[in-house]
This record gives C-alpha cells, structure tokens and sequence, in this order.
C-alpha cells in the first residue's frame, strides 16, 4: 500500500505552512502529569513536523509557540516554558544546521527575558546563512499586537512625510507585518480539536485553508502532518472566483 508521503503531489505542496501546537496540557493531565511535562514531550513534535517538512522542500513553517496572552499563565508554568525554549535552541542549532533550516522568530522579542533572546539571536545569526526551510516561531505573538504595531508604525511614518497616506493599501500594510519577507500560509493547522485561530496570523490567514485534528500535540507525527497535507490537496482554492474560473 502506497504510504501517505508517497501519495503527495510535490508540486502541489503548500509554500507556507503555519500550526498552533494546541494540547500539551490536556495530554499531560491525562497521563497524570503536571501540563509542564506535556511541554516537555511536545519538543519531539516539533522536530518531526519540522523533519517533514525540510523533506517534503516546503519553504517556511511557522509554529505558534507562545502567545502574548500566554504570560498570564501560572508564573511556574511560563518559567518552565521559557527555560525549555532555552534549552531546545542549545541542542536543536546544530540540527537546524546540519538541515540547511533557517532559524526565524516573529513577535514582542522585547517582552522575552533576555536569556532567552539571546539564545534566540544566536541560533537566528547561525542559522541566516542556510537556504532550506525558513522555521519561524511565533513568540510572545498576537495578531492583534502585530496589527496595532503596524497602524502604529505606519502613522509614525505619515506623520514623518515618509508615506502618502493615499499609497496605503493591502500590500504596503502587509509590509510592516512581522511576516513581511514571508508569503501568507496555504495551510494552517491546528491539533487538539480546538476550533478556533486563537489571534494567530489573523492578517495572514486571509484565504488560508484551516485543517483541524483531534490529535494532541505531543502525539502528533510526520504521518499526521502528511495526512493534513493530503487533505489539503484535495481541496480547491477559488479566492473568490468560481470554479470554472481556477
């Protein structure tokens, strides 16, 4: 029997794929451990998806790894977090290397502690150079936060005579984004199945294609990540149009 891999078409493989890594806490609870092990275990989740796709020659993955709204968490729980984030970017910069991945963060980076920016910016510095697949993780991130910083920004630069405000449109916006060098996602999905985007990529997902899955996050596998891209293979992507038009 054909396998999953086997069975999608390279040319029809999305550029961009973005993920919200949704069910740590509930598989740790079940497994009666504190949400923190969930964490932990949700490490080698993000290693296959970003495994996959490197294989598969997909451009950019971009995993939501901890929202702004996340800071009110139980301080414990964020301080676990941050030192996992610490820890996984020492040991993973050499297999970002060796896998030609290129290291990428979106977000507030002036609201993570420092120890963590810098881990964060030294991985980003060794990895600039490499040409694969551009990983970037959506750190202290909203879309409501990045949306209201570029309004911000770009009145900052009408008032500062560098743009007309007649020359506003979609793709000037897009350009004070965080994900300004970046396309918009093809696909996103999310595990756990929560049905919501959760403030993520709210801009950018415009005409993404959402792919919703029961599975937790620190089960989830390549085998789970090429089902979702199948799925979306099978779809038809209008923008609008009919499909006479496409």
């Amino acid at each position: 029997m054909e396998s999953l891999k086997d069975q999608l078409i390279r040319e029809k493989l999305p550029r961009h794929v973005a993920v919200i890594m949704d069910g740590n806490g509930r598989w740790a609870q079940k497994k009666g451990n504190s949400r923190i092990f969930g964490h932990q275990h949700g490490v080698t989740a993000v290693r296959e998806v970003t495994e996959a796709a490197a294989e598969l020659g997909i451009g950019y993955l971009t995993l939501y790894a901890f929202s702004t709204e996340n800071w009110s968490r139980p301080k414990r729980e964020v301080d676990a977090l941050m030192s996992l984030l610490v820890s996984t970017i020492s040991s993973e910069t050499k297999t970002l290397l060796k896998n030609n991945v290129k290291l990428n963060t979106i977000g507030c980076r002036e609201c993570l502690p420092p120890n963590v920016l810098k881990k964060l910016e030294d991985a980003e510095n060794k990895t600039s150079q490499n040409t694969g697949l551009t990983l970037t993780l959506a750190l202290s991130y909203s879309s409501r936060w990045e949306i209201v910083d570029a309004a911000k920004r770009i009145a900052g630069d009408v008032k500062a005579g560098k743009i007309n405000i007649d020359e506003i449109n979609d793709e000037v916006f897009s350009k004070y984004l965080t994900t300004y060098d970046m396309p918009d996602p093809e696909l996103m999905i999310r595990t756990s199945g929560e049905l919501r985007i959760s403030n993520f990529l709210l801009w950018q997902l415009a005409y993404t294609e959402l792919y919703f899955t029961e599975v937790l996050w620190p089960d989830y596998r390549k085998e789970d990540f090429y089902e979702a891209l199948l799925d979306y293979q099978r779809r038809e992507r209008r923008f609008g149009k009919i499909s006479q038009q496409i």
